[in-house]
């Protein structure tokens, strides 16, 4: 049986590395999740608007987006979106971390298309009566939204959010295809130094699932303190 020795891992620039990685994977998911939940929500709304091209439009983006794969978007955003940008902006981008940049730009715009019909599917749930009871009131689409229907609708929707950040956390892993030095690039980059494969993935697989676990703790805790119930009641 081969020796396995994982204190190599543990100290030093080795140590240093995975943890530089662990740290823009965390990153990359907050600022993905931070800036997708709002677009999509807007997209999600858009989706239901009572006016047709708006509908069209926003049904376009989510069915572009949703039917190409992650690894495809990544590939786009670090080699081909830059190309467009002004000489001066293209400049200022690869002075810095070009590479985490397009793969954030990449994880918002695929996270908010599920993000977008995860709302939509909330907002739908929500009772017609209570959509006509805002109207009722004199409210307009926009605030049958904002007051009524909302707030009914978010409560639904967040276990569906939660499996989102999931996904997100893992979806980070991709990253690496575009050089951006998140945990499974940094995780590459020890093994090629130690030749401690199976003690190197080991820890990254370990690092993965863990952040994993908390993630789908944190939902369970939230859907004991609030429970979902039907929306309308």
């Amino acid at each position: 049986m081969p020796h396995l020795d994982f204190s190599v891992l543990l100290q030093g620039q080795f140590l240093d590395w995975l943890l530089a990685g662990v740290r823009l994977s965390l990153t990359l998911t907050v600022l993905a999740l931070v800036i997708a939940l709002p677009l999509g929500t807007l997209i999600a709304l858009a989706r239901l608007a009572p006016f047709p091209p708006l509908r069209a439009l926003a049904w376009t983006y989510v069915e572009a987006v949703r039917n190409v794969p992650l690894l495809a978007h990544m590939l786009f955003w670090y080699f081909a979106v830059p190309e467009l940008l002004p000489d001066g902006v293209k400049a200022w981008l690869y002075a810095g971390n070009v590479e985490a940049a397009a793969a954030l730009a990449a994880l918002v715009v695929y996270t908010a298309a599920f993000v977008a019909e995860d709302v939509r599917s909330g907002l739908r749930s929500v009772p017609p009566g209570q959509w006509e009871a805002a109207k009722s009131m004199g409210l307009r689409f926009a605030g049958s939204v904002r007051w009524v229907v909302l707030p009914q609708a978010l409560r639904a929707t967040v276990p569906p959010l939660i499996s989102q950040t999931l996904n997100l956390w893992k979806n980070t892993s991709i990253a690496t295809v575009v050089g951006a030095a998140e945990l499974m690039y940094q995780a590459q980059r020890v093994e090629s130094a130690t030749f401690r494969g199976f003690e190197t993935f080991a820890m990254a697989t370990a690092t993965y699932l863990g952040v994993s676990m908390l993630i789908t703790g944190a939902g369970v805790l939230y859907q004991r303190r609030y429970p979902v119930r039907p929306a309308g009641h």
